[in-house]
Order: structure tokens, then C-alpha cells, then sequence
């Protein structure tokens, strides 16, 4: 069976528009969806990873917190 090349960018866009339809649909009929992140610590790559959510979220239309807990508390 040959290769199939798959466009990557144009399958991400097609997923993007069902669910924001999906999350249009849902917020009609009640609350509107929603992720909260807990950002414990200062870790870079778990802060771009969390940005990354919640820009994602605002595209979808999904309401998303990042709740980030004073240095003083413990795991």
C-alpha cells in the first residue's frame, strides 16, 4: 500500500470547527465549557504548555482560569 501523505494543518482546522460548534452548542443550552489549571511552581516549559491551553481554550471559545497558588504552598 503506497504512502498516504496526510496535511496536518488542514485536518487541525477541521477539528478546531467541529468543536467550536460542539462548544457553541453546549454553551447554548447551559454553562459554557470549561478548564482550570493549577500552576504550581516555576516551571518554563509547564508555564508555555499552560499558555498554550488557554489560548487554545479562547480560540474554541472555551472559558478557561489558571489559578496560580502562592510560593508559600506545598504539594
Amino acid at each position: 500500500m503506497p504512502a498516504k501523505i496526510l496535511d496536518g494543518n488542514t485536518i487541525a482546522a477541521a477539528i478546531k470547527a467541529e468543536v467550536q460548534e460542539e462548544v457553541r452548542s453546549l454553551a447554548k443550552d447551559g454553562p459554557r465549557p470549561g478548564l482550570a489549571v493549577i500552576l504550581a511552581g516555576h516551571n518554563p516549559a509547564s508555564e508555555i504548555y499552560v499558555r498554550s491551553k488557554v489560548k487554545t481554550c479562547e480560540e474554541m471559545g472555551i472559558h478557561s482560569e489558571k489559578l496560580t497558588p502562592p510560593d508559600s504552598v506545598s504539594t
